[in-house]
């Protein structure tokens, strides 16, 4: 059994232990004060960001603002040959940032995970969406593999169609859905199934950190310009509504 740090322990970080942990000898590191009972109760180990890095495959579930200074962190502590994979919710940057900070002994892949505890919880894993992308040596075959055997469906993809089609999938999708969510829109007894639509995305998105929605719109640098997009749209057609003709 290969051994596995996992960098990170917040919602997703716990959710990707509880699966790792019956396939890997999972030990994680967090700052957070709770952390290590919450380890003690998943049943996995606990150490310092020195044993995580020091593992086999290193896993790095941080946010993606704090991503640049943990990759620069465990640089200099990876082993010759070990894996490092991230599931941050962007890929250029991330991906740019392994590729300059990590030793060139170290093998590289960049994933996201398009699902979270709250997907997970309601359909399970299988034929949930996981992307993959190869920055450094072949184990990204290996990674898309792992994720096939989970019943996920796998995509293998660059950073940069990632980032691009995300622009649209998530970082739109989760303007719309948080903004709701701060609306508080009600579950209205003559709900169409459209408005049940509505409801349901914020069901999936309500739970998530400011931190992620915020990662989702400015560390996508292809986001800015399809949300400004979006806007302005929205903006244009409530302007014709406005002028548009009264009835007498």
């Amino acid at each position: 059994m290969k051994s596995l740090g996992l960098i990170g322990f917040g919602q997703f970080g716990q959710l990707a232990a509880g699966v790792l942990k019956t396939r890997f000898d999972v030990l994680v590191t967090d700052r957070a004060p709770d952390a290590r009972e919450r380890a003690r109760e998943l049943g996995v180990a606990f150490g310092s960001l020195e044993e995580a890095a020091a593992r086999d495959v290193v896993v790095l579930a941080v946010p993606v603002a704090a991503m640049r200074a943990v990759i620069a962190a465990i640089a200099p502590l990876l082993k010759p040959g070990a894996l490092v994979v991230d599931v941050g919710s962007v890929k250029v940057l991330p991906a740019q940032w392994m590729r300059e900070l990590l030793p060139a002994h170290v093998d590289i892949v960049a994933t996201h995970p398009l699902f979270g505890p709250q997907s997970v919880a309601r359909d399970g894993l299988p034929g949930l969406r996981f992307v993959v992308c190869p920055i450094r040596g072949d184990r990204h075959e290996k990674v898309a593999a792992f994720g096939r055997e989970l019943g996920l469906a796998v995509t293998v993809t660059t950073p940069e169609e990632h980032d691009q089609e995300m622009a649209y999938v998530q970082a739109l999708t989760h303007l719309i859905g948080r903004s709701l969510v701060n609306l508080g829109i009600p579950d209205e007894r003559l709900a169409t199934q459209s408005y049940q639509h509505l409801l349901e995305l914020c069901g999936l998105i309500g739970g998530d950190t400011f931190e992620l929605f915020t990662a989702i719109q400015t560390q996508n640098p292809y986001a800015p310009e399809v949300v400004r997009g979006f806007v302005a749209q929205a903006q244009d057609l409530l302007k014709q509504v406005e002028t548009a003709p009264r009835p007498s």
